[in-house]
């Protein structure tokens, strides 16, 4: 596949109160993972892949825990998944995956983005089929044949699997996501996961010229300021 996946915190790191944004986010992820599907990490791979990424990125556990116990109060907020997807400047491709619980307001914001970056938001599907929706797994072994046979005895649905510099990259369709996972974590005990999480790739890139960078960066920097923006992917080489 050859492809690098996007650090989740990247375009993040630019705005002054990204730690809270951070926070935030894994927070409302915790929350909604853990209604859906248990509060009990050992039962629901989702979650425990989500707090281990929550742990790596320095969350504190008092968010964790808040956000879990949130969940199994039955109380709270009733957030929904979004999804938005258009061109931005450069006619690259964006997908905005949200958490809301006023899809309307939410829509309207991402749509000012959009606009205010002279960028077009699209309909459902219009840029999605021109990525890869992977469950990506990348860890430190020294054999990529190993780590393959461990996941086809498994009866695991594997795309790629990658080896570069000590690390090994699985790349997996998204529903095989949970059978993945414990497929690795159950050949390999002692595994720790640098990378534990579902993504859009693109399948192809799209160079941003020098003069369409400075709108590029306010679509992401005003996305990235939503409360309700999760996760953006995009498939522009800068």
């Amino acid at each position: 596949m050859g492809r690098a996946y996007q650090n989740r915190k990247e375009s993040m790191a630019k705005t002054a109160n990204a730690k809270s944004k951070v926070y935030s986010r894994y927070g409302r992820e915790i929350y909604v993972c853990a209604k859906q599907g248990g509060t009990d990490p050992d039962g629901n791979l989702a979650l425990r892949g989500l707090i281990d990424r929550a742990k790596k990125d320095q969350v504190p556990a008092h968010v964790i825990e808040k956000a879990i116990d949130k969940a199994q109060g039955g109380a709270g907020e009733d957030f929904s998944p979004a999804r938005y997807e258009g061109y931005g400047p450069g006619n690259c491709m964006v997908i905005v995956d949200c958490l809301t619980d006023n899809p309307n307001r939410t829509f309207g914001d991402v749509r000012n983005c959009f606009t205010k970056s002279k960028s077009k938001i699209g309909a459902q599907g219009s840029v999605a089929h021109s990525f890869d929706h992977c469950a990506i797994f990348a860890f430190k072994h020294d054999s990529e044949d190993e780590v393959l046979e461990a996941l086809m005895e498994a009866d695991v649905d594997v795309t790629d699997v990658e080896y570069e510099e000590g690390l090994v990259t699985v790349f997996a369709p998204h529903t095989e996501y949970a059978a993945a996972r414990q497929a690795l974590t159950g050949a390999f005990p002692e595994v720790d996961f640098e990378a534990d999480e579902i993504q859009f790739l693109p399948q192809v890139t799209t160079s941003i010229s020098e003069d369409d960078q400075p709108m590029f960066e306010r679509l992401m920097d005003m996305l990235n300021d939503l409360d309700d923006v999760q996760n953006i992917y995009h498939n522009a080489e800068q």
